[in-house]
């Protein structure tokens, strides 16, 4: 088998999160949330996943890869995608390997189109196709499961926050207005809250001003090393939100390594492809370092040993599968068990979150309405 030159694709990359298409540095539910995919312009996971199901069915059913693209491409109802796959059956008719036609394209990315290239010098494309339509189908089962166990206590977070400013912002100054007009001593709550909401009404827009400002700036060093060293650092110390977010990169991580294992692709240029498409700073940073130990024959587990991000279990369970060789094996059970574990974690999470957070903000409220009722208490009191 040709080898693959992956220097022509290297990408001078002093920052930038696998999947990681759109990359990110930011917080856990943008992570959560996006597509995943290895480029900011790629074609969405759900696509790629019909992409791939379709023409593994086809070609298992004994049809032809051109005519299986025609069908493919007859089956789209947006304008775009009938180009898109117009433009793949156009380069393969014009003698383009499949792997070839979708690097031109700019949609897929080097990980896809170097595991179907391999698929295709071997002759087990077929299973290549299946293979990537399982690994997308199970990171959007992922993501789903995710992002609907976060999403209720999220907004009702925000709306709970929303409706604490508005008490702030324009109910309390009713208050004071009526206060000032009686005079008198008011209870130390009430100065505090009364206090707060004078500081909202005066500086908002200086407060807003400065939010944005940090918003920018942080906008503007996000690809930095320096910047996402340290957020990297930050997040993982959340607690149960660290470690979470850790095993999402771990199985995707890992995913990605049974996948090109799988397909035969050597183990440097594995991880040197991997390299690439992981901008999670702890991974991409360590696999640098791997890479070169495994030049220096180094294996892999002892290369791993020296980083905290990879766990000790994780460590044992690659080497055996060296010593096995049966490493795409135990990638895939490490992969399948963090997906689980992450799925659990964020279940329990929105189950924890729920309460903690209504009863949180309930405080709040309820801090508000007592010290704005205690002066009318104490002047009810007074005409007694």
């Amino acid at each position: 088998m040709p080898s693959i030159d992956l220097s022509r694709y290297d990408r001078k990359k002093t920052a930038r999160p696998p999947s990681s298409p759109k990359k990110e540095q930011g917080g856990l539910m943008e992570l959560l949330s996006r597509e995943i995919s290895f480029g900011s312009a790629e074609l969405p996971d759900k696509k790629k996943e019909y992409l791939y199901l379709e023409l593994s069915s086809l070609l298992l059913a004994g049809i032809n890869l051109k005519p299986a693209l025609e069908l493919v491409s007859a089956d789209q109802q947006k304008e775009n995608d009938r180009k898109l796959y117009a433009a793949i059956q156009s380069a393969v008719l014009a003698g383009d390997s499949f792997s070839g036609a979708l690097k031109k394209t700019g949609k897929f990315s080097l990980y896809e189109v170097f595991s179907l290239q391999i698929g295709e010098e071997s002759g087990k494309l077929v299973e290549v196709l299946q293979d990537l339509a399982k690994y997308y189908k199970s990171k959007i089962m992922q993501r789903r499961k995710i992002i609907s166990a976060l999403t209720y206590p999220l907004v009702v977070l925000s709306t709970s926050l929303g409706a604490v400013f508005f008490m702030l912002k324009f109910v309390v100054p009713m208050f004071a207005d009526v206060f000032k007009r009686f005079g008198g001593k008011l209870p130390w709550i009430t100065e505090k809250i009364m206090g707060i909401s004078l500081g909202l009404e005066h500086y908002f827009w200086v407060m807003l001003l400065v939010t944005l400002a940090a918003a920018a700036a942080i906008y503007s060093i996000r690809k930095t090393q320096q910047y996402r060293a340290f957020i990297s650092r930050v997040v993982l110390r959340i607690p149960v939100a660290g470690d979470m977010v850790r095993k999402i990169y771990l199985a995707r991580f890992c995913n990605s390594m049974r996948l090109l294992i799988s397909a035969k692709l050597p183990l440097l240029q594995a991880i040197a492809l991997i390299r690439q498409m992981i901008s999670y700073y702890p991974l991409e940073s360590s696999l640098q370092k791997i890479e070169k130990d495994i030049l220096n024959g180094r294996s892999l587990h002892e290369s791993l040993q020296q980083f905290p991000i990879y766990p000790p279990k994780m460590i044992q369970l690659i080497k055996i599968g060296e010593e096995t060789n049966q490493m795409d094996t135990f990638f895939g059970r490490i992969a399948d068990q963090y997906v689980e574990e992450v799925e659990y974690k964020s279940a329990t999470l929105s189950s924890v979150m729920e309460p903690l957070i209504i009863i949180f903000l309930g405080l709040i409220v309820g801090t508000i309405l007592i010290s704005m009722y205690l002066p009318l208490m104490q002047m009810s009191n007074s005409f007694q």
